[in-house]
Order: C-alpha cells, then structure tokens, then sequence
C-alpha cells in the first residue's frame, strides 16, 4: 500500500473512531436522561407536595412570559356623539366649563357642552389635560367649526386637513375636518405628535401653530397658555372674568406633519409656568 493509501485509511480509521465514540456517549447520555426522568416521575408520584409545587412554579413561570395585551380604549363611534347637550345633564366641573365658554364666546350652550363633554372623554383617552384642549380649541377658532384660514386650516383646531389626510381616514374622509368631534379627535392626535416631538408643552405648542423654527410664535403659546389657566380655574371651582375676545382674528395654525406620535400629561412641574404666562397675558 502507498503512503498516500495508508494516510487514508488512518483518517478514515480515525473519523469512524470518532463516530463510534460520540454514539456511545449519546447513548450513554439519552440513556442517564432517561433515568432521570423515571426517577423524577416517580418522585413526584410518592410525593404528591412536591408534585403540586412544581406545577404551581411551572405556572408562574409561563404566565410571566405570556406578552402584556394591553387594551385600548377605542373611540366610540362619531354616529354616536351628540351635537348639543343640555349643559345640565353634565358633571358639574364641565357644566361650568361649558357655561364659561359659551358666555365669553357667545355660542349657544348645548354645542358647547356637546364638545366640552368630548374634550374630556378624549383627554381620558389620550392623558390630556382637557382644559388644554378646549383652550387651543378656543384660541384657533372661538368655538367656529367652520372656521378656514388662508393656508387651508380648517375647523375647530385649525388642522391643515391637506397635510393631516392619512388621520381623517378613519372619521370619514377630508370633509369630516367641518365635523366639530372628528376635528377635535384629529386635532389632539396632531397635537400629542407636537407634544412628543418637541418634548415639552410650550415647544409642542410651536410645533402645533408652524413657528418651531421660527423666532417667534407670535404670542401663540402664551395665548394658549392663559386661557388654559382661566379654564382649570374655572374647572376647579374658583371664578375667572370671561374677558371679551380679542377684536383681531385667532391666530390660525400653519402645521407640518410630526414624526413622533403618543404622549402623557403635560408634567405638573410646568404648572408655575404656566400661571407666570397666564399673570403675565393679564389672566
């Protein structure tokens, strides 16, 4: 046999050395598992204490792994919202509220009780504060639903409805922005993106009115702010004077698509803000 004969058959020799061996070893192996398993049944069997304790922390071991299906509170239907309520059927907080508004902006009460009663269903939903909402509401378009400005905002909270179609999908359509509840409902999902976007309230509130990049919101934020506060007031109980509105139109929102999207109550450390702004706005 040649050299290169003989060096085959070692190697050949060799694998099925290593082949025999890993066989015994898994045999040996499955065999000892096997083992472990019988005594292991059998244990349980005798000890019935045992048995009961392991299927308890089996238990918790799967449930701690099941995923969290966590359940989101879905908007009711836009068919099922009312126009106008009688401000006296309300909770007493957003009665006052809805009284409040309706005096200073001199709109009949039962449409305005109708979209402070959703204001805070939707600031239940979205974490909110619902005040903040109807003040944007207030600033935007002084409770007009029809309200358009030249840039194409439109409705209550002055959505740029062109910009905003993929969130009018689910309402209804680009016309729903003329509907007071579908504006609102696009008009917080706008204003939730601005918030997260920018981090903060006062820079979601630049974001909202199209002057992040700006030097200046033209007072936007500061504005939105004061009626804010007159409105928590108000909803807390305590009287604030329903200045007459300014003689000048809203300011009317210009705003870009966001990124971000999903935010929570606006931290109660800006509170002291936002009563300076409000001092300062003469609230």
């Amino acid at each position: 046999m040649t050299a290169s004969g003989r060096a085959v058959a070692g190697v050949r020799t060799f694998a099925a050395d290593v082949a025999n061996g890993f066989l015994e070893v898994t045999h040996s192996s499955f065999a000892l598992l096997g083992l472990a398993v019988a005594f292991a049944a059998i244990t349980l069997l005798a000890r019935p204490d045992l048995r009961q304790s392991g299927e308890e922390h089996l238990m918790g071991w799967l449930q701690s792994r099941q995923p969290v299906v966590v359940q989101l509170e879905a908007e009711p239907p836009l068919g099922e919202r009312p126009i106008a309520i009688n401000p006296k059927e309300l909770p007493r907080e957003q009665a006052a509220v809805a009284y409040w508004l309706s005096k200073k902006y001199r709109v009949a009460p039962e449409p305005v009780a109708a979209l402070v009663n959703e204001a805070y269903e939707i600031g239940s939903r979205t974490k909110l504060d619902p005040t903040l909402i109807l003040a944007i509401v207030a600033i935007e378009s002084s409770f007009n639903p029809f309200a358009q400005s030249a840039v194409g905002a439109q409705g209550l909270m002055q959505v740029m409805t062109r910009v905003h179609t993929d969130k009018y999908e689910d309402v209804g359509g680009h016309l729903a922005a003329f509907n007071p509840v579908a504006n609102l409902r696009v008009g917080v999902k706008v204003l939730q993106e601005c918030i997260a976007r920018a981090g903060s309230l006062e820079g979601g509130l630049r974001y909202y009115v199209g002057a992040a990049n700006l030097p200046s919101d033209g007072g936007y934020a500061a504005k939105v702010l004061a009626e804010h506060f007159r409105l928590r007031q108000v909803a807390g109980g305590r009287s604030a004077s329903p200045a007459a509105p300014a003689a000048t139109p809203p300011v009317l929102s210009t705003k870009a698509p966001a990124e971000a999207a999903g935010v929570g109550t606006p931290s109660a450390a800006l509170q002291p803000a936002v009563e300076k702004v409000a001092m300062l706005a003469g609230a």
